[in-house]
């Protein structure tokens, strides 16, 4: 009988930085409001959170405290708030969890999250997403601004589709001004975006090295390291400091010959997110077999960052809707998310 796998304790430097940064977020999220700091309220994937840093306002996503709150087992009364107030029982729950915790005051997965200042709604995915974030300006009273982004119909973006986000883009940055009593200043835009392209770099970097047998970490589980900083502190310069080490470290793995689990017995590659309630449960089922994803696609909600793409300080506004067009997950057909998940495989 083959020796037992096992999880070796292999969490570094990658792991609790994370834990910081996410953490340091948050506590900034739940200042803000006694501080007078304004809040806008974002999607994850495709979203434009570094022209909001670059207007002054701090960046909040639904997504990531219902997530938060799911793996701390506490989504189900927030659910069940957000159904006392009509949302039906095979609604998202995604959406509950969300609207739920704004309907009971914005207490967090532990800290308190402020009514955002303004809703920004990109719509991706699904018709879901318009509702959720139009009753979530409802419910906080927030301005909102419907940002649309056409569905990718060709490999590459129009330059007609990239002038359309452009000039939307320009009236969000109209509303945020109003908003924060602050003027746009694009060399500051510039400068954001230079951090955004280095996380984007060492982000890719950390991804081609899972090619390497053992892979250093799990690109599905332990990815969720990476996505708050890639995802949420996108554009920071603690973002770009946070990849430069974590490419040391899982470099330096590689070069030691060592993974997350004690025998790498299986390769994988995942689509679609994890059941975050069941978390550690759902992970010891692919540990005790030995699986290791090597390629998943959550882990490139928010850019496919592994295939080029970056963004452009020398064509800021362009760089920003090219990203949100053609990097957008949730924006592509069926048709490429297959393509992508072919040519993990084949990799």
């Amino acid at each position: 009988m083959p020796a037992q796998v096992t999880e070796r304790q292999y969490q570094g430097r990658v792991h609790e930085r994370s834990r910081q940064l996410m953490s340091a977020w948050m506590a900034a999220l739940g200042r803000a409001e006694a501080e007078g700091v304004p809040t806008g309220a974002l999607m994850i994937s495709g979203n434009c959170v570094e022209l909001l840093r670059a207007c002054h306002i701090l960046p909040l996503f639904p997504e990531v405290t219902a997530l938060q709150n799911a793996i701390r087992h506490k989504s189900l009364p927030l659910i069940l708030k957000a159904e006392q107030a009509g949302y039906s029982s095979d609604n998202c729950a995604y959406v509950k969890a969300d609207i739920g915790l704004f309907l009971e005051g914005g207490m967090g997965p532990g800290k308190p999250i402020p009514f955002p200042t303004i809703t920004v709604c990109n719509y991706v995915g699904c018709n879901v997403y318009v509702k959720w974030f139009e009753h979530l300006a409802d419910v906080s009273g927030s301005k909102l601004f419907m940002l649309d982004v056409p569905f990718a119909r060709t490999p590459e973006p129009s330059e007609a589709d990239i002038r359309y986000v452009v000039s939307q883009l320009k009236e969000l940055i109209a509303l945020c001004e109003s908003v924060s009593g602050r003027k746009f200043d694009i060399d500051y835009l510039r400068e954001i975006l230079g951090h955004a392209a280095r996380a984007e770099e060492g982000y890719a970097r950390c991804k081609h090295l899972t090619k390497h047998q053992p892979a250093p970490f799990d690109s599905y589980f332990d990815s969720i390291n990476m996505m708050g900083p890639i995802n949420v502190l996108r554009g920071t310069r603690e973002a770009a400091e946070f990849f430069d080490e974590a490419v040391q470290e899982f470099e330096e793995m590689v070069a030691h010959g060592l993974g997350p689990l004690s025998e790498e017995r299986f390769r994988t590659v995942i689509e679609g997110p994890p059941p975050y309630p069941y978390y550690k449960n759902f992970r010891n089922l692919f540990t005790r077999w030995g699986a290791v994803a090597v390629q998943s696609t959550y882990s490139t909600v928010g850019g496919i960052w592994e295939w080029g793409f970056r963004h452009d300080p020398a064509r800021p506004l362009e760089s920003i809707a090219a990203q949100m067009l053609r990097e957008n997950l949730t924006n592509r057909s069926i048709v490429a998310r297959y393509g992508q998940i072919r040519r993990y495989v084949e990799e």
